[in-house]
């Protein structure tokens, strides 16, 4: 299923700046060798992850879940100098494939990689975000935003990916994963703490800054 109408998609990358030499190679091979290329952020919304960074200018990142790499290099163009992101993945297979494109980047002394349950790792990271990025496992998404709010800096930010869910979230049948998403949104609209907006874009973004404690 596409996101968007395919001319239109077509269209936004049109006038969207391009992706650097190291992304390209990497959309290509993910596509070419991993399994369910689809969860890719590309082209279109890694620009944006950029963008964002490149806004905030971010001390300190989080990632729960890193894939191949690519929105954790994206994110990283906006990293203060000398800061670190901390991206966080179960499977080691991709973890792997990641570490090849991270070496390979001018980011790789920012990057820090951590393979295992992000529920076990969020807690144990000693660091204060101003940005976090979740795109893992859709039954925790409200699990990892407990866990991360009180690591999250004042005016830091948010960004979940997949709220929309392919339009699952608006169907009478839901599965567990549907339902999860629905939840999250539901308890970010909700929290005094937070504003937000969700943005149709792709699979939907979640935004949500931190205004108080």
């Amino acid at each position: 299923m596409n996101f968007l109408p395919e001319k239109i998609e077509e269209y936004s990358l049109l006038y969207t700046s391009k992706e650097n030499e190291l992304l390209r190679k990497l959309n290509r091979e993910t596509w070419a060798k991993i399994m369910t290329p689809r969860m890719l952020s590309g082209h279109l919304q890694g620009r944006i992850l950029s963008m964002f960074s490149n806004m905030i200018r971010p001390v300190n990142i989080l990632e729960i879940g890193t894939y191949t790499g690519y929105s954790a290099l994206c994110m990283a163009e906006g990293i203060a100098k000398n800061g670190k992101l901390h991206t966080i993945d179960s499977n080691q297979e991709v973890c792997q494939f990641a570490k090849k494109y991270f070496e390979h980047s001018k980011y790789n002394k920012n990057i820090i990689q951590h393979i295992g349950n992000a529920l076990e790792v969020i807690p144990k990271l000693d660091a204060e975000f101003q940005m976090v990025f979740i795109d893992a496992d859709k039954e925790n998404y409200c699990n990892y935003y407990d866990l991360i709010m009180d690591k999250l800096s004042i005016d830091g930010y948010i960004i979940a990916d997949n709220v929309l869910w392919s339009g699952k979230v608006l169907q009478d049948k839901q599965d567990e994963e549907t339902k999860a998403l629905i939840e999250y949104s539901k308890k970010v609209q909700n929290d005094y703490r937070v504003e937000n907006i969700l943005m149709p874009i792709r699979d939907g973004l979640m935004i949500c800054r931190k205004i108080s404690n």
